[in-house]
């Protein structure tokens, strides 16, 4: 059987209503939150567009049918969320990170749990937030650590039939929901016991946004992104009953593997339409404009091989992105080496294909005469966030090809 990249014709529907949806009403989120000085103001404002997102389908797009959603595949979100990305990238985080706030559900929670909670996000997609409660304010990327005095100290102590939530989080992407005081629901990963090692006390906890002691008590400006929400989130004393336990003590080591594999994988999609509204700028720029010379600067060497470098990094980026998303719908999340791979490979090529057109285009990028230096403030959060890429990714397949038996050539085979 031969290996067919071709898009079936739903797949092409799905791709030209995400390349309509994004031009006809992502287009308009960068006038819109411009005027807006407060971080938290820009993302407030960005409501309207998630509504309508949510309206042509994309939030339900999250959930399996059996739970009365799309049941849209790993790969035909990635479709979608590059010509999403490829506009605006704000609108199609804040979906994203709703989908990651939901992962530890959709991945652990037994049947009552995600009806429940995946049937109350659906009842009012545009309105109703999900966030997944990760990064302490000391830093995510030892969340793993084995010495039960580091990592994740945020603490769930066992009270009767409650978990009474203790700590602090930051970087929690739509954690403040739309009112300022709370998402609809948190996925928060906490300790259940601060003196066992994550291996056995690592744990998700699910929180309602409005339960008290919830507290949202600021939030950080971002350079690029500029109205993805990135609130911090205190738990004081956070009282939930047992039932909101994912799974058992201990298995929240594979819920964070589970939710960031998802997440990896589509970054390299987000990647791809970013590097492709770069390369747009870049090669209208150097068909139209002489520089002051005699012919357009495409006509000259340097910038067609340029351009080509553009083309080509791009291409490639795209097609590993659909590959690793392939994979975690071969394997149900059993096979994410690709995913990581592709979050790396991606996200540093982005950072580095806008840097090449503004390097084609020249001084005007680094100004508002053209989109670039937003475009490269965008790039330049890629490596750094969703598990950073020296801090986390290259680690975990470090610690892939140390383990005995590691075969190379396992995840290029489709075999894990």
């Amino acid at each position: 059987m031969a290996i067919d990249f071709t898009l079936s014709p739903a797949q092409q529907a799905l791709q030209q209503q995400a390349r309509t949806f994004a031009r006809d009403v992502l287009s308009k989120v960068k006038d819109t939150i411009a005027v807006y000085p407060r971080p938290e103001d820009r993302f407030f404002a960005t409501r309207p567009f998630y509504a309508a997102m949510a309206e042509a389908g994309f939030v339900h797009a999250l959930v399996p049918t059996a739970y009365g959603g799309g049941g849209m595949s790993t790969v035909d979100f990635a479709l979608a969320a590059e010509e999403l990305a490829a506009v605006d990238i704000n609108v199609p985080s804040t979906l994203l990170a709703t989908g990651l706030g939901l992962e530890p559900i959709l991945g652990f929670g037994n049947d009552a749990q995600k009806r429940q909670w995946l049937g109350e996000i659906l009842a009012r997609p545009g309105e109703r937030l999900a966030a997944f409660a990760f990064t302490e304010v000391t830093g995510g990327a030892n969340f793993d650590n084995p010495d039960p005095s580091a990592g994740v100290q945020t603490h769930a102590r066992r009270d009767g039939d409650h978990w009474v939530i203790n700590g602090q989080k930051h970087y929690t992407t739509n954690g403040c929901g739309w009112d300022g005081k709370g998402a609809h629901l948190l996925s928060v990963v906490c300790r259940t016991d601060l003196t066992r090692p994550p291996q056995e006390s690592l744990a998700v906890i699910v929180v309602p946004g409005t339960a008290p002691g919830v507290e949202v008590t600021g939030y950080l400006d971002t350079v690029g992104h500029r109205a993805v929400v990135s609130p911090r989130i205190h738990f004081n004393d956070v009282r939930v009953p047992v039932s909101h336990l994912l799974g058992a003590p201990g298995d929240g080591m594979k819920i964070c593997q589970h939710a960031f594999s998802w997440t990896a994988a589509l970054i390299g999609a987000a990647c791809t339409g970013v590097m492709r509204a770069a390369f747009d700028i870049a090669f209208e720029f150097a068909k139209n404009d002489r520089r002051s010379g005699a012919v357009p600067v495409i006509e000259h060497q340097n910038v067609g091989y340029m351009l080509a470098d553009i083309r080509m990094r791009l291409e490639a980026a795209r097609y590993l992105s659909w590959k690793a998303c392939h994979q975690l719908d071969l394997t149900e999340r059993r096979s994410d080496e690709l995913a990581i791979m592709t979050k790396i490979y991606a996200s540093e090529l982005c950072v580095q294909v806008v840097y090449d057109a503004m390097r084609l285009v020249g001084v005007d990028s680094y100004t508002d005469l053209t989109p670039l230096a937003g475009l490269m403030q965008d790039a330049l959060c890629f490596p750094l966030y969703d598990g950073g890429n020296m801090g986390v990714r290259r680690r975990q397949l470090h610690t892939r090809f140390r383990a005995p038996g590691y075969d190379p050539m396992a995840s290029a085979e489709g075999r894990g």
